[in-house]
């Protein structure tokens, strides 16, 4: 399943580089070429059949595809692409492996942002977006910054600022802080100063208080 997911992953991104739409997108979000780059950004089309008809030719590949989460079985037989039209965000485990994608519609559709559904691979409790990409950084900056989104990561990225992660769509839990503090013993929390900012914000609090210790330290940021 990782590689066929790795396989995916670069053919989203073959799809942005050809495609005008998502490149004007990301543009207007501040995100340049080096950087959609570096975290390996890609496009989902806007069809329902193309990861299918390209890597779902037999029974046992559509079989994967679906336990990968990139396809949705159909109540009358059959399946579709469940990601079209979107910026896709591969997501990777701590060794680097991709595991699933975030995808962000670049139109006025909903959801905004839709993530992997939970697979063997992809446990949105204990993953977290940019670990891999980040972890470096943190480790000689001896503090761990955790936003809201994916686009948050990258833009902290472009500004030189390479210590950030985000949760992917759900509350802080105890498997996310620990870990980030198998690498720091600082986390800094920024969060829109909203009621979602603050109750994520609170959230995870709660779930921090058990690993508090002497030497941890924890931060807030609520911004508006």
């Amino acid at each position: 399943l990782k590689n066929i997911l790795s396989k995916i992953s670069s053919y989203y991104e073959k799809n942005l580089k050809s495609s005008d739409l998502p490149i004007k997108y990301l543009k207007s979000r501040g995100i340049d070429g080096k950087t959609a780059k570096h975290y390996a950004l890609g496009y989902a089309h806007n069809s329902w059949d193309d990861i299918l008809n390209n890597f779902g030719g037999s029974e046992e590949e559509k079989k994967q595809l679906l336990d990968c989460g990139l396809l949705i079985k159909k109540d009358a037989g059959g399946y579709y692409d469940r990601f079209r039209n979107r910026i896709m965000f591969p997501i990777r485990n701590n060794k680097g492996e991709i595991v699933g994608f975030g995808g962000r519609i670049i139109d006025d559709e909903e959801p905004k942002y839709l993530n992997s559904p939970e697979t063997s691979l992809f446990k949105k409790g204990e993953l977290l977006y940019g670990l891999y990409e980040s972890k470096k950084s943190i480790a000689q900056q001896g503090k761990a910054i955790i936003v809201e989104g994916y686009t948050d990561v990258i833009g902290l990225y472009q500004n030189k600022i390479g210590n950030s992660l985000a949760t992917l769509g759900t509350a802080t839990t105890e498997n996310h802080i620990h870990k980030v503090f198998r690498i720091t013993d600082q986390i800094i929390f920024c969060f829109d100063g909203d009621n979602a900012g603050k109750n994520a914000a609170w959230k995870a609090i709660q779930n921090l208080l058990p690993d508090l210790k002497d030497e941890i330290q924890i931060k807030i940021v609520l911004y508006n």
